[in-house]
């Protein structure tokens, strides 16, 4: 008897990370990075992409953020998880997303054709993937933060 008879195959959805990278701009401005993608499906995205076998989700975020910005991050703590399975139009994926902190001077690399630093009021056009819901959960964390601090 065949072990593939006797065993049933198991589909999984692959893990990924985004990046919420703030960050100061030239004129000393507080935005977060986001890329426009160079590959499909298109548009501007946080940065991210898929773990490596072997790989901690931690070590994914940085070095993704490096590859897509040059950038190195530090990790201030998870957001969350995103799993909705239609998140990504290629494959069902799960997100973790990471807060992170840098400095300098981010410049488009890898998968990312365009960079940018926005504020919240600048994202006023649509996101690949989830990355809209995400944001929105982002800032209205940091609201509910400034509010308990006053």
């Amino acid at each position: 008897m065949s072990l593939r008879r006797t065993h049933p195959r198991y589909r999984n959805p692959i893990p990924t990370v985004d990046i919420i990278i703030e960050i100061r701009d030239e004129r000393g401005r507080e935005g977060i990075v986001l890329i426009e993608r160079k590959n499909p499906p298109p548009g501007w995205a946080l940065p991210g992409g898929f773990v490596d076998y072997g790989e901690s989700l931690e070590d994914a975020a940085v070095r993704e953020a490096k590859e897509e910005t040059s950038l190195d991050v530090k990790l201030l703590g998870q957001l969350g998880s995103y799993s909705d399975p239609a998140r990504d139009p290629r494959k069902h994926t799960i997100s973790t997303v990471f807060i992170a902190r840098a400095k300098g001077t981010p410049a488009a690399r890898d998968d990312a054709k365009n960079l940018g630093i926005f504020t919240r009021r600048e994202i006023d056009f649509p996101l690949a993937f989830d990355h809209a819901l995400i944001l929105e959960d982002y800032f209205s964390r940091r609201r509910a933060r400034r509010k308990v601090r006053r």
